[in-house]
């Protein structure tokens, strides 16, 4: 990547605006044939596992995920542009998600032959789901600090400790555990860590839903009791785990998910406006202006990750910089809808139910943008050292 902490993006390719276009009127008709109802952070909390497949049937999930591995075959860019067409029409893709997003990558860069036959051509015909198990009570984003244990024994290993904020899990296949395999190092607190496949039907794990404030179940916490996991499903290497783990946050943190979780709201607030049902106000042409750029840096991300280039330290760009535009577009149609006049502008209380709903969820979902893939104050450090600052 050069001297550039994010690598310039490529020009317009027709193939992929074909891409596109296919895309975006497949949606449209999966909505106007009523199949799916549009929403808002719909790849954390559209759970619709009949939408996942009918993706699979059109060659648009494990699209990355090699033919002899029951995928596609496909590039990180076309992968790029299906997402980021199906986050912006609020498309509910929770299901398969983090499988086909992060999982799949992980598992061909560091899996064994048999752990990529037996999970991804199920990722691929999205049959299979994946959670992550990095986070731990105490620990928030800081992941060389994790306590969960996995000590060795008769046939595999035996892990113990207690992840957090594992979207999905619940209703997960399988997740990657980041555990400690040797003591702590004060020196170097990033040795001796590893990753272990937990498939969570496992005995030992418990799993307790953490509720948003909507009440909704998203988020869990994950105990895991003295589980055993064989040797067959260690990830990558024992004690590599640190190496492993920052790899798979390149593929976690740059994808459009980091910036479109509220388009939804932004399209309908320019709808309201054309329509008189809201105060025009310069700052959303501000938000536009930021989601154009944040189109740009997280597709050169991608083109990145297609050329085989770390891209964790522009990864952890585009995450800091999406999140806040997330809430800050939530946060600004919240202000103006509730405006003294703004309904009256229409003549009508109460115009547009829809659009209330959209501001409502977006603000809903707010407080976990900056939380889930790391906080902002750590990934701040992250970009700081790349930047040679720290």
């Amino acid at each position: 990547m050069g001297s550039r902490l994010v690598p310039p993006a490529g020009g317009i390719d027709p193939a992929l605006e074909t891409l596109r276009a296919q895309v975006r009127s497949f949606v449209r008709e999966q909505i106007a044939d009523g199949a799916i109802d549009p929403g808002i952070d719909s790849w954390l909390t559209g759970w619709d596992p009949t939408f996942t497949r009918a993706l699979a049937d059109r060659g648009w999930l494990g699209m990355t995920i090699p033919v002899e591995y029951g995928g596609r075959g496909r590039s990180f860019l076309e992968r790029f542009v299906v997402t980021e067409e199906l986050l912006a029409a609020g498309a509910p893709v929770a299901a398969h998600w983090i499988a086909d997003r992060q999982a799949a990558p992980s598992l061909l860069l560091y899996g064994t032959e048999q752990q990529k036959q037996r999970f991804l051509p199920g990722i691929a015909r999205g049959e299979i789901y994946w959670a992550i198990g990095m986070s731990e009570p105490e620990s928030g984003s800081d992941l060389a600090s994790v306590r969960t244990r996995a000590v060795p024994v008769d046939g595999g290993w035996r892990v113990t400790g207690t992840k957090l904020w594992t979207s999905g899990a619940h209703r997960a296949t399988a997740f990657f555990a980041l555990a400690r395999t040797s003591p702590l190092d004060v020196t170097d607190r990033h040795a001796g860590l590893s990753q272990f496949i937990v498939l969570l039907d496992s005995p030992g794990v418990d799993i307790r839903p953490i509720l948003s404030q909507s009440g909704d179940h998203h988020f869990n916490e994950v105990i895991l009791d003295d589980v055993f996991v064989p040797h067959e499903l260690v990830l990558g290497t024992v004690g590599d785990g640190w190496r492993q783990v920052t790899s798979e946050l390149g593929y976690e943190r740059s994808g459009p998910e980091r910036f479109l979780s509220t388009f939804g709201v932004l399209a309908a607030a320019t709808d309201e406006i054309d329509a008189d049902r809201l105060p025009a106000d310069p700052r959303f042409g501000a938000q536009v202006g930021r989601m154009v750029a944040l189109h740009h840096m997280s597709r050169a991300v991608s083109e990145a990750l297609e050329r085989g280039d770390r891209a964790d330290v522009a990864a952890a760009l585009v995450k800091v910089l999406g999140t806040a535009l997330e809430g800050d577009v939530a946060d600004l149609a919240d202000e103006l809808s509730g405006e003294p006049g703004a309904d009256e502008l229409s003549g009508e209380p109460g115009a547009d139910v829809r659009f209330a709903e959209l501001v409502r969820a977006g603000v809903m979902q707010r407080p976990g943008f900056t939380l889930r893939g790391g906080t902002s104050e750590i990934l701040r450090g992250v970009i700081a050292r790349g930047l040679g600052l720290r």
